[in-house]
């Protein structure tokens, strides 16, 4: 697995946010937690990123690394890194990128400027102007506005300018906390499409979202958090057609 969270609980004081829970991402996939508010999606997004302290429990991160024998390229998990007790600087530098909810970018800086802060990974000015590239690439929108103050930019081009920060760090997974949240649902269905080609890309992604039939139909696996705890875990087409979760987050 790229990531493993295991029997992971998390307090607020005396309030026990998260109970046990854990997850799995494998390289390559598109994992969606779904949950009301006050579930704890969050709570373990910020604790992945080092944000929170759990009480107990572990997260463990073992990319993937590629390695030749001279005929052809194989990838093999190297070392794993428990991720508990470290910054969330050393996490980014390892290979995980979160965009939080309410996208939280520098209303006063440019577009350009914003990117930039999500490149203090990156070495040099060669590389730091090709992940500028690939990140216009995929949010064209960005390249027409990106002397524009990010502020005057609408919702939708907010969180993508949050997204494509967080890709420029060149993440092995990205966590996308509420992508959806108050935006159009037109603007929804372009923001879905673009996880979904982040992805094909070659990106990892963990999505938080209260929107459950989006997020199941471009994820492959989904984890169902109620009050803290983890009660279903299935693949996402299976989730989309069971009947409590109908019931409970699609409308049904």
């Amino acid at each position: 697995m790229l990531l493993s969270v295991t029997n992971l609980t998390v307090s607020y004081g005396a309030i026990t946010a998260l109970h046990d829970v854990s997850v799995d991402i494998a390289p390559g996939e598109i994992v969606a937690l779904i949950g009301a508010n006050g579930a704890g999606k969050t709570t373990l997004l910020r604790t992945i990123s080092g944000l929170l302290r759990p009480a107990s429990g572990s997260v463990t991160w073992c990319p993937p690394t590629a390695q030749s024998d001279g005929s052809r390229t194989l990838e093999y998990f190297g070392a794993t890194r428990e991720l508990v007790g470290m910054r969330t600087d050393q996490i980014v530098q390892l290979g995980i990128s979160h965009v939080p909810e309410g996208r939280q970018i520098f209303a006063d800086l440019t577009v350009r400027d914003n990117l930039m802060l999500g490149a203090f990974v990156l070495h040099g000015r060669r590389e730091i102007e090709e992940e500028l590239a690939r990140c216009f690439g995929l949010f064209p929108v960005l390249l027409e506005r990106k002397h524009q103050r990010a502020g005057t930019l609408s919702g939708g081009e907010q969180q993508m300018l949050a997204m494509a920060r967080a890709l420029m760090g060149k993440p092995r997974l990205l966590l996308l906390d509420e992508p959806s949240l108050g935006l159009a649902p037109m603007v929804v269905r372009q923001i879905f499409q673009i996880i979904r080609e982040i992805n094909q890309r070659g990106a990892t992604l963990f999505v938080v979202e209260q929107n459950a039939h989006m997020a199941l139909t471009v994820a492959h696996r989904g984890y169902v958090l109620q009050s803290g705890r983890v009660i279903l875990a299935d693949s996402a087409a299976n989730l989309l057609e069971n009947p409590e979760v109908k019931r409970a987050y699609l409308g049904g």
